[in-house]
């Protein structure tokens, strides 16, 4: 309809164009020049309304394209005039501009869901040019890497050389594993790379992922079970052993028949009763080696409860305070929110904060001006959590991932399970517990919730 109104517009102003120009030739033929002036005139007059009616709806249309190009819907043109062909042209624009506006909020809407799906993926994701250029990096991968902004796979070296190596040598559908240690911990990263076009532009896309919790649970799931078979087998060989010991030990004890006139016979089962009572307590110290690896397998679900964070910590410094022998060490409190509360099993994690202040006690020993701060509150990604921090020795590098092994212990009476019965309580809570150290500086176990 907006074209043929147009189309018959412009052809009817050609043909008046044509008539006039007709007659003032007629009326120059026949030397009637104030008639053929006028004619003149009216031909002036209807070729410049001709070309600023071509001009204007030309302009309206360019400015109706520059509009859209700069994403600026706020034009409008005016849909009440004169002109039935402009008042088409008008309205038939508003709407094509209305449309537009639509679909280009639509996308917007739709651009803006998928980057906050990327923003909370718990994975990272990153996309490379061929030049190594980074066009995209989510939070999580900058969060996981301690290094912001990304702009290129050079700023890799900064972090790890062997990373960036790593990547500069990736290629699509490629798969690999790199451990990154960091000032804050340690982890695993999991790396897919893959491929895609955009805009005619090659790009690599990876994607990185965190894996230590995985073999962390993985390993722990290793160790349950083979406590468990030691435990079985231990435990059916050292019952009879006890049991036999001591049911002959009581024979004796009440006068069984002994040959008193026979001094040697005596004097060989006075050793064999020793001997007897040697093998009932080393079967007893045995039975309760094995029974403290049981309780490692015999973590209670826990009973979680809202517990504000200022009453477990003012508990356990109270408890681990009574120990006259570290006295010459300070517990401190620091809460960066006062009314934290947690959702815990008291008694379990209470549990662990002794046990970490214990250890933390022992390494103190020997240190003036010793301290062990216990600290409360919620980190840059919304998890609560304590730390139990203090300016010990440290643990030196090479032992920091031994530590949450069970059976491994650097003490001379210790069990090696406090740690890593730590670890399963902050596990079954659904969280985690960390270590940061630097030796001669401090140490902090991180518990997270």
């Amino acid at each position: 309809m907006l074209s043929k109104n147009f189309y018959f517009q412009t052809i009817g102003r050609v043909i008046f164009i044509a008539v006039t120009a007709l007659l003032f030739a007629f009326l120059m033929v026949w030397n009637n020049y104030v008639y053929s002036f006028l004619m003149l005139i009216v031909l002036v007059f209807q070729a410049y309304y001709l070309i600023r009616y071509v001009n204007e709806t030309n302009r309206k249309i360019a400015y109706f394209f520059d509009a859209i190009k700069n994403e600026d819907f706020t034009l409008r043109f005016p849909e009440k005039l004169s002109i039935k062909s402009l008042e088409e042209l008008n309205h038939s624009l508003n709407m094509l501009n209305e449309m537009i506006q639509r679909i280009h909020l639509k996308n917007q809407t739709q651009e803006r869901f998928y980057q906050e799906i990327l923003k909370q993926a718990d994975i990272g994701i990153l996309a490379i040019n061929d030049k190594g250029h980074i066009l995209f990096a989510n939070p999580r991968l900058e969060l996981m890497l301690n290094y912001t902004p990304l702009n290129h796979i050079k700023q890799l070296a900064q972090i790890d050389e062997d990373l960036y190596h790593l990547f500069s040598k990736l290629r699509p559908f490629e798969r690999r594993v790199f451990p990154l240690t960091n000032e804050r911990e340690k982890i695993d990263l999991a790396i897919k790379s893959s491929s895609f076009n955009l805009d005619g532009q090659e790009l690599l896309l990876v994607v990185i992922q965190d894996i230590h919790q995985e073999l962390d649970e993985k390993e722990t799931e290793s160790w349950t079970r083979l406590i468990r078979v030691l435990t079985h087998e231990i435990m059916n060989s050292i019952t009879p052993i006890t049991s036999i010991s001591d049911s002959i030990l009581k024979y004796h004890e009440k006068g069984g028949t002994l040959a008193k006139s026979d001094f040697e016979y005596k004097k060989k089962m006075e050793t064999t009763i020793k001997g007897l009572e040697v093998i009932k307590d080393q079967g007893a110290n045995l039975m309760g080696f094995v029974q403290s690896y049981r309780s490692f397998l015999n973590v209670p679900v826990p009973d979680k409860k809202i517990i504000r964070a200022i009453n477990i910590l003012e508990k356990v410094k109270l408890l681990v305070g009574q120990n006259q022998e570290f006295s010459n060490t300070s517990i401190e409190l620091d809460l960066e929110i006062q009314d934290l509360e947690l959702f815990i099993d008291e008694k379990q994690i209470t549990q662990v904060l002794i046990n970490l202040c214990k250890n933390a006690l022992q390494s103190l020993s020997n240190r003036k001006n010793s301290y062990i701060k216990l600290i409360a509150g919620i980190n840059t990604e919304g998890q609560k959590y304590i730390e139990v921090k203090d300016n010990g020795p440290g643990i030196p590098p090479e032992l920091i991932n031994e530590i949450f092994v069970p059976f491994f212990t650097t003490k001379n009476s210790g069990t090696g399970v406090g740690l890593s019965l730590s670890k399963q309580i902050l596990r079954m809570h659904g969280g985690g517990l960390k270590v940061n150290s630097v030796p001669n500086e401090n140490t902090t176990f991180t518990l997270l919730f």
